[in-house]
């Protein structure tokens, strides 16, 4: 009798609409499009050169993500989220940072450290960058790129953990954080905690190096605690309000 033939996974293909999205989540996430901007199809369509289906189908996904709401008789809009709704997020994205760490601690190769070691010297030679610049739309580029580098980090610890529900629920979360009102004119109070944030990157990179899984998981549930202390300090100098009202979503 014939072997009846094997049938593995179905390679995932990328879509136009796929493509799309992440277009327009890293757009979002960076702050490069502003929360409650209004994404209108035509416009869109226009700057992708394509029909309007796969520009409906790519807002689907990133309303799907928490990224945009659809308004009646407006489109599509970037969200905003409160301060309480950010916190929330932090402290889901803590403790998924912190287990992706642990698991990772006890998976990464010596190719993945060197990954590592140069996702953190990108990150620590932009941080040395920003706090060296003064207020103005440099900064703003700089910061944008500050976030990018800090996501590299991150990414190269989640490709070590290989644990892809962990990490998926962990990068909606981080979707949650970014946006235009984390921008804000730098003064020394912020700089420093821009510093610390790299301080702690080092350390968790040590601990990686070493395979404690138990002090990189701790090293890294206080990072991500501390960056909301960041983001809560820009939020205070560019007058954001603290409690009720929406405030720009996205960092991490």
């Amino acid at each position: 009798m014939t072997e009846p033939a094997r049938i593995g996974p179905v390679p995932l293909v990328s879509t136009k609409a796929d493509d799309i999205a992440l277009v327009l989540e890293e757009e979002i996430v960076s702050g490069e499009i502003a929360a409650g901007a209004v994404l209108r199809q035509e416009h869109l369509s226009e700057r992708f050169a394509v029909s309007r289906t796969p520009i409906r189908e790519a807002l689907r996904r990133l309303a799907a993500l928490g990224l945009v709401s659809f308004v009646p008789n407006r489109g599509v809009r970037v969200r905003t989220l409160s301060r309480e709704e950010l916190r929330e997020a932090f402290l889901v994205r803590a403790e998924l940072e912190s287990l992706a760490t642990e698991l990772a601690a006890t998976r990464m190769t010596a190719a993945d450290l060197r990954k590592l070691e140069a996702a953190e010297e990108r990150f620590c030679r932009l941080t040395q960058e920003l706090r060296g610049r003064e207020p103005g739309d440099d900064r703003r580029r700089l910061t944008a790129e500050w976030v990018h580098a800090n996501h590299a980090f991150h990414d190269v610890i989640y490709r070590a953990a290989d644990s892809p529900l962990v990490e998926r629920i962990a990068k909606s979360a981080r979707r949650t954080f970014s946006g235009p009102a984390v921008w804000a004119p730098g003064d020394a109070v912020i700089d420093d905690l821009y510093e610390r944030n790299d301080q702690q990157h080092r350390a968790i990179l040590g601990a990686l190096a070493a395979g404690s899984a138990a002090g990189a998981r701790s090293l890294a549930r206080e990072h991500v605690l501390a960056s909301f202390e960041l983001l809560d300090a820009v939020l205070r100098q560019v007058g954001a309000p603290q409690r009720g009202r929406s405030i720009a979503a996205g960092r991490g």
